[in-house]
């Protein structure tokens, strides 16, 4: 009886207990186990390591900031300048001459300067970089997604072919009458048009503000009931206006057959319909606000707005892009040099900027 007590198997519960207080040899330990086993140390080991990279990341993060406002610090030129070079900028290459340009209210706004400039009585609000090496037109509010200004989306959704394709083209140029690069892009535009002849079908059309004041008013509308009632006669009359800057509308409708009684007429109803003003010339004004016309020039076919060059090829090419079955026209040999911008006898004063203006507007 004794060697049967002797020789009995332990319970359950007495085999378990054994096991787990049993020592195992290193060698023989899972991960899980010897995880457990250095639990502590491993924390530890975990903490000054995120302790370390977080500490590195914020040292960067400090030299950078330092650095970057640093740049700015050592490249501002500071208000005065920035006010200085703005308007010397806007009198010699977007405005005509003689056209009273006054700049004020000049403030930092972050890595910007911000200016309210006045142009022929109207004001608008433009930006320069502190560096005085960027001069932009408009501002943008990320928090709102709204343009505090006249280009962003246009800039942002350029394109230089025209999206839709028709048998017809639809051509539509929108100016300023004054403006001198409006002047350039017709300049391009025309012979283009003509190469194309009734293959298109073109319209000059006009941005619904001015900014140079009530003489471009007046002359929007004259070709305007020029185009709508004599559009045979308007290229040979432009070609004419474009010669002298002091405005040359009732020669150049005698000197090119154009029926000035007529305009007249037409001109009275106009201002009748549409009261067009300095701030708000509206005879284009569904389009406009259909297209997001932004300034002088803006060139729009078959309802894309292109950025285009100014010279005739560039034009053309843009032109062709609306075609379903491009028309031999479509490969004339046109000037590929950027007309000059601006009046005839303005010409050695903007020959300059001819052809680096491509891209500039009347905004």
């Amino acid at each position: 009886m004794a060697e049967d007590k002797k020789t009995q198997k332990p319970r359950a519960s007495e085999e378990k207990t054994k096991d787990e207080t049993k020592i195992i040899p290193e060698e023989g330990k899972t991960e899980l186990q010897k995880e457990k086993n250095n639990k502590k140390f491993n924390f530890k080991k975990y903490l000054k390591n995120e302790a370390v990279i977080a500490f590195l990341v914020i040292l960067l993060i400090l030299i950078a900031g330092v650095a970057f406002a640093k740049y700015y610090k050592e490249n501002d030129i500071g208000a005065n300048a920035a006010k200085t070079k703005a308007q010397d900028y806007i009198n010699n290459n977007l405005v005509q001459a003689g056209t009273k340009v006054t700049i004020k209210d000049v403030k930092a706004d972050g890595n910007l300067y911000k200016m309210t400039v006045s142009v022929g009585g109207q004001e608008t609000t433009i930006y320069l970089t502190k560096n005085g090496k960027k001069l932009f037109l408009q501002g943008y509010d990320t928090a709102t997604n709204s343009s505090q200004g006249t280009n962003d989306q246009a800039a942002a959704n350029e394109k230089t072919t025209a999206e839709n394709k028709t048998d017809v083209p639809t051509v539509d140029l929108f100016v300023m009458s004054y403006c001198p690069y409006g002047l350039q892009m017709e300049r391009g535009v025309i012979p283009a048009v003509e190469a194309l002849g009734d293959k298109i079908k073109y319209n000059l059309k006009f941005v619904s503000y001015t900014l140079h004041g009530q003489k471009e008013v007046d002359e929007n509308v004259n070709q305007y009931c020029i185009q709508k009632n004599q559009p045979d006669k308007l290229s040979k009359y432009l070609s004419c206006f474009w010669q002298n800057s002091a405005g040359t509308a009732e020669a150049c409708m005698a000197s090119t057959g154009v029926n000035a009684a007529q305009v007249k007429t037409c001109v009275e109803e106009a201002k009748k319909q549409y009261n067009p003003t300095e701030k708000a010339f509206d005879i284009d004004k569904t389009d406009n606000e259909k297209y997001g016309v932004q300034g002088s020039p803006t060139l729009v076919v078959n309802g894309t707005t292109i950025s285009s060059g100014r010279d005739s090829a560039s034009v053309l090419k843009a032109i062709c892009s609306g075609f379903k079955n491009p028309p031999k026209e479509c490969s004339n040999a046109l000037s590929s040099t950027a007309p000059t911008a601006g009046f005839d006898d303005q010409a050695a004063a903007s020959a300059s900027t001819g052809g680096t203006a491509s891209n500039s507007s009347c905004n």
